[in-house]
């Protein structure tokens, strides 16, 4: 769950990306298209998985077909516009045994302008299914990129 009363401070972050927002990335009312929030999430999380091997090599090491998405859920708090400088940032993850729990920011100068979260799993094939399997030994392989100043529970 996203912690609301400190959505006015900014928060340390696992990783941030700096995201010029254009024309393009717009509705006809000048805002930002909402689909390039998840999008940007998305962006902020693989880019946070370079540090260690990236997406397919993380997957390949694990013996998975990835690490999906199983939700995803964005609050919006102010409208980010042409010429803003987004700061879309990783700001903590949350293990459990099957899933983990990510959370992200996103700020235009101090204006919070998104919180969002997304739950993901590795995902294996087992029996022609596909399922999730224990996160245990990708919080392994992502412990030397983990900061230390961010509490992971």
């Amino acid at each position: 769950m996203i912690d609301t009363a400190s959505a006015s401070r900014p928060t340390a972050a696992l990783c941030s990306l700096d995201i010029p927002v254009t024309f393009g990335d717009c509705d006809p009312a000048g805002i930002v298209f909402y689909p390039n929030f998840y999008r940007w999430m998305d962006t902020t999380f693989h880019h946070f998985l370079r540090g260690a091997g990236g997406h397919a090599q993380i997957a390949r090491s694990l013996g998975s077909k990835g690490l999906g998405v199983l939700t995803s859920e964005l609050t919006f708090r102010a409208p980010a516009k042409d010429g803003d400088l987004l700061n879309f940032a990783l700001t903590g993850i949350e293990w459990g045994e099957r899933s983990f729990l990510l959370q992200y920011s996103g700020r235009s100068g101090a204006v919070l302008c998104c919180e969002g979260s997304e739950r993901r799993a590795v995902f294996v094939t087992r029996d022609d299914r596909m399922g999730a399997t224990a996160t245990g030994p990708l919080r392994e392989m992502l412990s030397p990129i983990l900061s230390h100043n961010l509490p992971t529970t």
